[in-house]
């Protein structure tokens, strides 16, 4: 018997183990895939402030501080490098402002760059685009190894969950973990566990190059990424590019609602390289030495599902994170951590209940 279980092994699974162990819990995850996999291998590790809503701000600027208070071991290859969310024209600059005058009144750092300034924060960036919003908070890691980092306390199984209960887990080779608290963190398997989750897989291709130490210097996001990523339930690319400590070059991203198959699909793969090359010029003369896709977790509003699933004493939630899983994992272990425990959140969790858009399940 152990206090709690955990199903999945990816960064929000183990932020909670963390963070129930903090509480003193013993705590058992269980994945069938290998921890650090799956969905969060398939991430790229950008730890960044968003504001496409006040729920959205709320756990990701809560989270985001969390992290840079954590004392991370090197292989979590944790860099402080912020994020310039790039403008390509006046009207990108007008929503430079915007997000720039929402950031201070909530007392977060941020700096408007013109496209002088951006030219010398970016010297590979092409001329002429019309500057950016430097958010200097938001950071990069490598998730998978800082996947294991945060697993250290728990205890992991190997094999697959088929049932959750109030008193622990059912697996496919008949077994039970037994435990006083359960946690669904299965990611894109989350609605094969609770019944009702609105969840769908969103794929997304990514490519890492050769070592060009100082190509980029920053997180580089264009301002029609939101647009392009959620707005449309169509494919869609978006700039979207970011330094290592290795000194590699990480190149994304892409948006495929609905599709399942881990292929690289050479149409979104070439779509999503042209794409960093209109505003990186030199991107294609790097060497690009793997890519990869990976499934997100998409919830119909862009917010997670954290709390406890209804008619339940002790089964939680936490999943449906998409692309910000990799960011709002200690936010959201920390929510899990006090609903569990019988404390008052940190934040409010309401916005994140699991009632807000569940389906009815026939």
């Amino acid at each position: 018997m152990t206090d709690a279980v955990i199903v999945g092994a990816g960064i929000v699974g183990a932020a909670c183990a963390d963070a129930l162990a903090d509480e003193g819990l013993s705590v058992t995850v269980v994945d069938s895939g290998i921890p650090g996999g799956g969905t969060t291998a398939g991430g790229m590790g950008h730890l960044t402030v968003m504001d496409d809503s006040e729920a959205q701000f709320a756990l990701t600027r809560y989270s985001v501080d969390l992290w840079r208070s954590m004392d991370l071991p090197p292989r979590a290859e944790f860099l402080p490098c912020g994020t310039l969310w790039v403008a390509a024209d006046d009207e990108e600059m007008a929503e430079v402002r915007r997000k720039q005058a929402f950031l201070s009144s909530r007392v977060v750092a941020s700096e408007v760059l013109d496209s002088r300034a951006l030219a010398e924060a970016e010297p590979n960036l092409r001329r002429g685009l019309a500057g950016a919003l430097f958010v200097p908070c938001d950071a990069i890691l490598y998730q998978p190894l800082t996947t294991r980092h945060l697993l250290r306390r728990a205890k992991f199984v190997s094999g697959e969950a088929i049932r959750l209960r109030d008193d622990g887990v059912d697996l496919r080779d008949g077994s039970r973990l037994s435990a006083a608290v359960t946690v669904n963190a299965a990611g894109v398997g989350a609605p094969k566990l609770t019944a009702g989750l609105d969840i769908q897989p969103r794929k997304g291709h990514l490519l890492i190059t050769d070592r060009y130490p100082g190509f980029v210097r920053h997180a580089l996001v264009e301002l029609g990424y939101l647009k392009n990523a959620h707005a449309s339930r169509a494919d869609s690319v978006a700039f979207n590019v970011q330094p290592r400590v290795t000194g590699q070059v990480l190149i994304g991203s892409s948006r495929q609602l609905g599709a399942t198959s881990p292929d690289i699909e050479p149409r979104m793969l070439g779509w999503m390289l042209q794409r960093a090359a209109s505003y990186l010029p030199d991107a294609p003369r790097l060497n690009g030495i793997r890519t990869w896709t990976g499934l997100r977790p998409c919830t119909p509003d862009n917010l997670p599902y954290i709390g406890l699933v209804p008619g339940t004493r002790s089964t939680y939630v936490a999943a449906g994170h998409e692309g910000l899983g990799i960011t709002s994992a200690t936010g959201t272990a920390k929510l899990i951590a006090s609903l569990a425990t019988g404390r008052k959140p940190p934040i409010p969790v309401e916005p994140y209940a699991l009632s807000r858009e569940m389906v009815e399940h026939v």
